[in-house]
């Protein structure tokens, strides 16, 4: 999660660059692994689950014992190896549960896209970086439920080796500059690449997992021009070549081989494309938050007014989305949602025009399904599973885009 927006401009190309509901449920090899008659994509980020963001887990942070720490990577410094494996075993264990993954699909979701660190192949991580050890054990668990519920999962590696973005949560480790734009990490972020890919048609657990995002939100070549084109140039190619090579090593069948996703030229940081050696099987993610795009008018008129006149380009997933408003008016009279449930209807409005908007591409994935802020307060327009309950969200996500105001 970002809070910068870019002009859009992708072009797909390769004639395989086809979404994962063009094919039937079972593959090939009668293995699960697209989505069962599905017209769009509709999920929800498991934001928190493997990389925690303070910012949106507040009480889960501090109850771990790591308030006051900016990150995972603090907090593992801070208390130690063992005290920190103990300490994220058991926010795993409860953050996301089997209810919530049934009750995803009972919601009329489809899909879920899952944030994991490098860090989860533990022999990766290097003597002097602090990162939680574990996490393995509870990956393999929450995607076998989501198998169990015939939920489609996009792999996400949300903090790569050196962290892809300055001074941000997601990546796990905040940092002034970002050090993931050198060949020792583009080496690393291609090894998990290929040992996650090999996992996901090795294990059992892993047959409804489709796709692998090889980066989440990388620089934008606007700020970072040099390492933005190293990625595009080296990395992704690299990416790419890894994930496949992984996939021949197990002689996967072209027909059963994933998806390999990437940031859009949206994003900003450059054509995806431009160096891969093949777009076959490929996704591409598109990140849109109307809270920081300063042209948007901050009226309730405003808002909806730009999302009815958006257009995201076709095929685009939209990765990462919510019904929050801009920072200088998200508690004013117009938009506050404290003691407010006559504010209710407008934000069940504006989720479904994104809907309808977003729908017109690829599909979409909310950020997020959980959250908790400060004093357990309930910011439901970043959070599925609570706007749900406050009748922000329809309890059916295939019902938005018809009831949509646009």
């Amino acid at each position: 999660m970002y809070s910068k927006l870019l002009p859009t401009t992708l072009l797909l190309t390769g004639a395989q660059a086809w979404m994962p509901y063009e094919r039937d449920l079972y593959n090939a090899t009668g293995t699960k692994r697209w989505l069962p008659g599905a017209d769009k994509i509709r999920g929800v980020n498991l934001g928190s689950q493997f990389i925690i963001e303070p910012w949106m887990a507040n009480d889960a942070w501090n109850n771990m014992g790591c308030g006051g720490y900016n990150d995972e990577w603090q907090c593992t410094q801070a208390l130690g190896q063992d005290a920190a494996n103990e300490a994220f075993r058991g926010h795993w264990d409860t953050w996301t549960t089997q209810e919530d993954i049934q009750q995803m699909a009972s919601l009329g979701l489809n899909t879920i896209r899952l944030p994991v660190g490098f860090w989860l192949k533990e022999d990766l991580v290097k003597d002097d970086e602090y990162y939680p050890q574990g996490g393995l054990e509870y990956v393999d668990r929450l995607v076998g439920w989501a198998k169990d519920a015939g939920l489609y999962v996009i792999m996400d590696l949300h903090g790569g080796p050196g962290s892809q973005f300055a001074n941000q949560q997601y990546t796990g480790h905040g940092v002034d500059y970002p050090g993931f734009y050198t060949a020792d990490n583009f080496g690393r972020a291609a090894e998990f690449l290929y040992w996650m890919a090999d996992r996901i048609h090795t294990n059992a657990n892993y047959a409804n997992v489709g796709a692998l995002e090889v980066i989440n939100e990388p620089v934008h070549a606007g700020q970072n021009p040099s390492e933005a084109a190293y990625m595009i140039e080296s990395f992704y190619p690299n990416a790419y070549t890894s994930i496949r090579n992984a996939e021949d090593a197990l002689n996967v069948a072209d027909g059963d081989r994933l998806h390999i996703q990437f940031m859009g030229n949206a994003w900003g940081a450059g054509d995806p494309t431009s160096s891969l050696p093949s777009t076959d099987h490929t996704l591409f993610d598109d990140h849109r938050y109307y809270k920081w795009d300063g042209s948007v008018e901050t009226t309730k008129d405003g808002y909806i007014n730009a999302v009815c006149n958006d257009k995201r380009e076709d095929g685009i997933i939209v990765g990462e989305w919510s019904i929050a408003v801009a920072d200088d008016v998200e508690h004013n009279d117009e938009f506050s949602i404290r003691d407010r449930p006559d504010q209710v209807d407008w934000y069940r409005s504006f989720f479904n025009a994104q809907v309808q908007t977003f729908e017109k591409s690829g599909g979409w994935v909310f950020w997020t399904w959980k959250c908790n802020w400060i004093g357990g307060m309930d910011e439901w327009r970043w959070c599925y599973k609570s706007a749900v309950a406050a009748g922000a969200i329809p309890e059916d996500a295939a019902s938005a885009a018809g009831n949509s105001p646009c």
